[in-house]
């Protein structure tokens, strides 16, 4: 089923678990069983696509070179199963609209969140030397531009192609750290960081 599942949303559907259990010719009973609701089977789906980065590591304590590492092993699979991300994404969308329209009832939300754990894993070094909130500063800017959405705006809104779409991603986010880095390194010189002079 997971299979089948992958199959249809990399062709770009976001199936229902009817409609998996109907591609796959198993009953919805059996269906049902193991994946108890669309989100769940989604969940399993976007798992199964992000495969190696979800075990994700770096033996490397410089920051930058661990967001250079996440970024060149996400973006490229990210980009392989492009489709069953937009697909996802599309899910997420379309149950926001339904609940905010009073609509979406007890249906089990689709939750995601894998990036957050990544990317905090990512610039960990930095957790004893940046103060909590602007570590998770950072961690949310990187954030913007690691996932599906950046080849939203990359490669559908500007047109990039593969390679520009990464080169991009990566020179953002190491501008990001490097910020980040620069501000630390100021506050250890004694000076005030550019947030807190205004």
């Amino acid at each position: 089923m997971l299979e089948t599942a992958t199959r249809l949303m990399q062709s770009g559907a976001t199936p229902s678990v009817s409609e998996v259990a109907e591609a796959a010719e198993v009953s919805r009973a059996t269906a049902y069983r193991y994946f108890p609701s669309q989100a769940a089977l989604v969940q399993a789906v976007v798992d199964e696509g992000l495969g190696p980065i979800l075990t994700w590591k770096s033996g490397s304590q410089d920051p930058r070179k661990r967001v250079s590492e996440l970024f060149a092993t996400s973006m490229p699979r990210i980009e392989e199963f492009e489709a069953t991300f937009k697909a996802a994404l599309k899910l997420s969308l379309d149950q926001w609209a339904r609940r905010q329209a009073g609509t979406l009832g007890s249906e089990p939300a689709f939750t995601r969140g894998h990036r957050v754990d990544l990317l905090r894993d990512a610039i960990a070094p930095l957790a004893g030397n940046l103060p909590p909130r602007d570590f998770d500063r950072l961690a949310q800017a990187l954030s913007l531009i690691f996932g599906v959405e950046v080849l939203i705006v990359l490669k559908d809104i500007w047109g990039l192609d593969s390679a520009g779409t990464i080169s991009v991603a990566q020179w953002a986010a190491d501008a990001l750290v490097r910020a980040a880095v620069a501000e630390t390194t100021s506050v250890g010189n004694g000076s005030m960081p550019a947030t807190a002079s205004k």
